[in-house]
């Protein structure tokens, strides 16, 4: 008979840090293109799997002295190599035992909304399809959507269905939702990525997170924001969900200047691109970065990358991370005297001052 302690120990055993599994009640009332109950409607559970990011591949960025390893190791490692390899194993587990396991990795791709502005990707005029065709083996998909999209079949949604993987890692009880949207775990703190797997198995369920909380609202992220990106807590700018009874909230965050801003930074962050280049600034391509403009969408986005792209070296597959300051921020303050992560490390994460480009 298959048990969630089962799964749990099989989960362990093949690499993960942490799993916790949940009804798929939880999720009613999610909207229907976000909603993981659309994608396997015989589901009864879904099994959420913790992977810690080792917080030394965030050392490069806090000294400034290495970029890459982020994004390789803690996105791109996790999401291609370790957390495929377990639901891999667990997967064969709950099949082995006559049920069906419905995997589901971060692949990090288009949904069938922008995760960006909610937009839906469908609704593109015939003219901005012929646009994209013809476009399409030379242009990034900045829009972040799926554009063609439609319903299989009646009732249904369209695909490629990606639901919110932080507010599902709350819903199993694997942690909570921080004012930077990050999640949040008692173990890491915010640094670990999630995957998932459905069944149709029926198991013993994992209450959601209901002690001290994790998010100590000190405003970190806020502050160590090179693009302002994240409203300040007093702002009254904030999401809120009801996810089964337990209300998540979090800072309302401009997600096209992140996207922007994660990976190029601004002049004091960015050591890769000359001073010259930010002071020209040519035909304003700029501008959202400088601060001279407030608008951040697609069409500021393709401007910033357009100017700066060729400034960086190969990437490696995922975006370059150049900023991590809302995580590093977060960490520096989870280490100290009541935070989550106190008494983790022999020395915590920051032990000076973080670095600033003055030009």
């Amino acid at each position: 008979m298959l048990t969630s302690k089962m799964i749990k120990d099989a989960a362990l055993a093949a690499g993960a840090d942490a799993c916790g599994i949940a009804p798929m009640s939880r999720f009613d009332g999610a909207p229907d293109e976000m909603n993981p109950q659309f994608l396997f409607p015989e589901a009864k559970s879904c099994i959420g799997f913790v992977f810690r990011i080792p917080r030394g591949v965030q050392r490069g960025i806090e000294e400034g002295t290495q970029f890459y390893q982020y994004p390789s190791m803690a996105y791109g490692g996790i999401n291609e190599i370790f957390a495929p390899a377990v639901l891999y194993q667990v997967g064969k587990l709950i099949e082995d035992e006559g049920y069906e396991a419905f995997v589901y990795r971060n692949t990090g791709a288009r949904g069938v909304v922008s995760d960006m502005d909610g937009s839906p990707g469908n609704t593109l005029s015939p003219e901005e399809q012929i646009e994209i065709n013809e476009n399409a083996k030379t242009s990034t998909a900045h829009h972040r959507s799926v554009q063609f999209t439609r319903p299989a079949r009646e009732g249904g949604v369209a695909p490629d269905l990606q639901f919110q993987f932080r507010l599902a890692a709350v819903a199993c009880g694997l942690g909570e939702i921080g004012w930077s949207k990050m999640l949040l775990t008692p173990e890491f703190g915010p640094l670990q990525r999630v995957a998932f797997l459905f069944t149709d198995a029926e198991l013993e369920y994992d209450e959601m997170y209901n002690g001290k909380p994790l998010c100590r609202k000190c405003g970190a992220c806020v502050r160590e924001c090179p693009g302002g990106c994240i409203p300040a807590l007093n702002s009254g700018k904030t999401v809120t969900v009801n996810l089964d009874g337990k209300i998540c909230e979090w800072a309302d965050i401009d997600m096209w200047r992140c996207y922007a801003f994660y990976t190029h930074a601004g002049r004091h962050y960015n050591p890769f691109v000359p001073k010259e280049v930010w002071d020209a600034n040519e035909d304003g391509a700029l501008n959202l970065m400088e601060g001279i403009t407030d608008v951040a969408d697609e069409q500021e986005i393709m401007k910033v990358y357009t100017a700066l792209q060729k400034y960086f070296p190969s990437w490696v597959g995922y975006n370059m991370a150049k900023c991590g300051g809302c995580i590093r921020g977060c960490v520096s303050v989870l280490e100290k005297k009541g935070g989550c992560m106190e008494g983790r490390f022999e020395s915590p994460l920051r032990t000076k001052k973080a670095w600033k480009l003055e030009r």
